[in-house]
């Protein structure tokens, strides 16, 4: 098994064989939450006018989602899974738009298949590399806004590989590293109303979920499939 580790928009392009997007804070951590409270499709979209264009065919659809790590204007609930604590998505349908994970699942158009990345399911992704067994397994780690790489994506595509090749990992560590650097946001007082520290430690929720989220496709769109493992 070959594993490589891609970074950014660039790295989402290269992706071949079975391909992890990663996006730790917040897109698939917070679609993992979202299908935990009930949604039963989610269609990740790149564009934002497309999600506005899904909505307005299907009313029931709910927005989610962010720009600059903020939800948009007309949307139900920003890129944060502290937001669906008390929601009750039973049933509903999710169109979910962000700056970066969303990014790379439609420019990884080159993958032989694509699964999303987080912490909180990182114990089932690594099950399903497993019984894969696929010859190359490409780790995107899609960073800041597709902008720059981050530490929580990095980490959790070093997290995986070395648990696939059988070598130590030190989650607790990579924890303190993540809150010193690119989580070191979700604690200014400024930005708890959109980024707060709760999103940080639901993230970082190691194997909370024991399903996958495997990208499909139908009518030309995109949308994520739950697997349990």
């Amino acid at each position: 098994m070959n594993i490589q580790i891609l970074q950014l928009l660039e790295g989402a392009k290269q992706a071949r064989g079975l391909t992890v997007v990663i996006d730790v804070f917040r897109a698939f951590s917070t679609a993992c939450y979202a299908f935990a409270k009930g949604a039963v499709r989610i269609y990740p979209v790149g564009d934002i006018n497309l999600a506005y264009q899904l909505k307005a065919e299907h009313p029931d659809y709910i927005l989610m989602g962010e720009r600059q790590e903020q939800k948009p204007a007309g949307f139900d609930f920003g890129n944060s899974p502290s937001q669906l604590v008390d929601a009750d998505l039973k049933g509903k349908t999710i169109v979910h738009t962000t700056s970066s994970g969303t990014q790379g699942i439609a420019n990884a158009q080159n993958a032989g298949q694509i699964i999303t990345g987080s912490f909180v399911n990182a114990g089932a992704i690594i099950k399903y590399i497993q019984k894969e067994n696929p010859e190359i397994v490409s780790l995107v780690c899609m960073g800041y806004s597709c902008m720059r790489p981050t530490d929580e994506d990095t980490l959790l595509a070093v997290y995986i590989k070395n648990v696939l090749e059988n070598k130590p990992v030190d989650f607790p560590r990579m924890v303190g590293q993540i809150r010193q650097t690119d989580g070191a946001r979700f604690f200014e007082d400024d930005k708890q109303s959109w980024a707060p520290a709760a999103d940080f430690e639901l993230c970082l929720s190691l194997d909370r979920f024991d399903f996958v989220l495997k990208v499909e496709q139908e009518n030309g769109l995109n949308f994520l499939r739950r697997i349990e493992l």
